[in-house]
């Protein structure tokens, strides 16, 4: 049996795998069709580089690890994920085709599953930003829903590449929002799990002071299940754990749930509203959680101070940008180029400059306690339910990385934040959460809803996901690019 660019899409990562289990499909034609839809769509969507074709081929004529996604093509994103084999951009000119003498933890649990790597997805310089346009890559990655639209970021590409159909899932990392901003925006399930249920070494300890973390954009609740058993857990040296799991999340998901005490946002955080469409979604959502026999009253955290902490969040994030440029021109020894970095970059530079270490252990201290805080909101509440988004996906251009003005283009009023004010949340709280593709907008745009849990419970949050999907499920609605490419 041969996959045909037709059928490809119709199946998730699991009954791939299925299929090269009982011998129907084998991983070369899998690999085949996969690089197939590459050439069909990635001239219009701009999501898939640095192709490892021959490196794919040689690990299926080695023998690929008896993992439980055997076979299945799969894309790491271009920034993180550090493995030998596969080179690097890192969303940037600067560090353009970095190449690495160890593998990463991440890397290496992946590997070990069976998947057959064969590529990586673009990102935006730096991780920085809710669109993923890097002069490095030479134009905007776009979203198969809406070329003129941005399919969000960091993890851009890995967001395109599987609502495209290209692969069925695909790494990506997300240090405020930028697993669930991309899956929101092409219409599929992202999580970002408790902070530390993935490993980060063995190149870092930590993240953007804890708040980034790998993970997945998938278009099934149980391919994200797979993908967190085959990755979870500390790696040799972490400097702290996220609370054991009570079993597995494919265990997780064919339970349902209790009935749970769910609050609903339907603002943001600090009161502002949100476009009518994401409230629409939002709301939705809410009746159908109700539906299912939860208790949903509404709620916000408004004892958390979110603005404090998105002001922290910046300044943390430019002292970060600043120590990737600073060591990347000290290991090379010559100063750094005019155009090595993009305008974004070169003001969160600028603005980290301006920082003292006692304002980054404050910036520290801040996200802490709104960790704390969102904890004490949490007591009363199972889940907290609101938009992924304050709005639509936004076009391409409105978050280029061409203006210096890097607090602007973060806290401004047509800034990152206002766009999505929801997301980062979690990563400075650590909690688990998740956005779904349930609502799609009269002008055919995704608009994901978003769920939280507490920290630590990450099987609930999986649990309830999928019974979501079993109640209303999203599988079958592909852009019509993606119907199109095998045409």
């Amino acid at each position: 049996m041969v996959i045909s660019l037709d059928d490809f899409d119709t199946y998730d990562a699991t009954a791939l795998a299925d299929l090269v289990s009982r011998g129907e499909v084998s991983p070369g034609e899998l690999l085949d069709t996969a690089l197939e839809r590459v050439q069909a769509v990635n001239g219009e969507i701009n999501a898939v580089v640095m192709l490892a074709e021959e490196v794919a081929r040689k690990k299926i004529a080695a023998g690929l690890p008896d993992g439980p996604l055997r076979g299945v093509p799969f894309l790491l994103k271009d920034l993180g994920a550090e493995a030998i084999d596969y080179p690097c951009n890192n969303g940037s000119r600067l560090f353009a085709k970095t190449v690495y003498a160890r593998d990463s933890a991440i890397y290496a649990r992946l590997a070990a599953m069976g998947l057959v790597i064969f590529g990586r997805t673009t990102a935006p310089e730096g991780g920085i930003g809710p669109a993923t346009e890097a002069a490095v890559y030479g134009g905007p990655t776009r979203n198969p829903w809406n070329t003129g639209r941005t399919p969000g970021g960091s993890s851009g590409g890995a967001g395109a590449a599987v609502a495209a159909g290209i692969v069925p899932a695909a790494h990506g990392s997300d240090g405020g929002g930028s697993v669930r901003i991309p899956a929101s925006n092409c219409g599929l399930f992202g999580v970002k799990a408790t902070r530390a249920r993935l490993p980060d070494g063995p190149y870092v300890g930590e993240g953007w002071a804890g708040m980034a973390i790998d993970g997945f954009l998938t278009r099934s609740v149980r391919d994200m299940a797979v993908l967190l058993d085959g990755t979870q857990g500390a790696d040799l040296g972490a400097p702290y754990r996220a609370p054991p799991l009570r079993g597995t999340f494919r265990e997780a998901i064919e339970r349902a749930p209790g009935p749970l005490r769910i609050a609903l946002c339907e603002t943001t955080f600090t009161g502002e509203p949100v476009h009518p469409e994401c409230l629409r979604a939002v709301l939705d959502a809410a009746e159908l959680l109700a539906e299912m026999g939860h208790r949903v009253e509404p709620a916000r955290p408004a004892e958390a101070d979110t603005a404090g902490m998105m002001r922290a969040w910046t300044d943390i994030v430019a002292c970060g940008s600043a120590l990737s440029v600073r060591k990347a021109v000290a290991a090379r020894g010559r100063p750094l180029g005019d155009d090595e970095v993009e305008g974004v970059t070169r003001g969160a530079i600028a603005h980290a400059a301006t920082l003292s270490g006692d304002r980054y252990l404050e910036c520290v201290n801040t996200v802490h306690a709104y960790g704390r805080a969102m904890a004490v909101f949490m007591q009363d509440h199972d889940v907290l339910l609101s938009p992924t988004m304050a709005e639509p996906p936004a076009r391409i251009g409105r978050f280029s990385h061409a203006t210096e003005d890097y607090v602007g283009y973060r806290t401004g009023a047509d800034g990152v934040f206002a766009y999505s004010p929801f997301t980062a949340a979690f990563n400075a709280s650590g909690q688990p959460a998740a956005t779904l593709p349930l609502h799609w907008s009269e002008e055919g745009l995704p608009i994901g809803v978003h769920l939280a849990a507490r920290f630590g419970e990450d099987e609930l949050l999986l649990a309830l996901c999928a019974d979501i999907e079993r109640a209303r499920p999203w599988f079958d609605r592909r852009p019509p690019l993606a119907q199109t490419a095998g045409k």
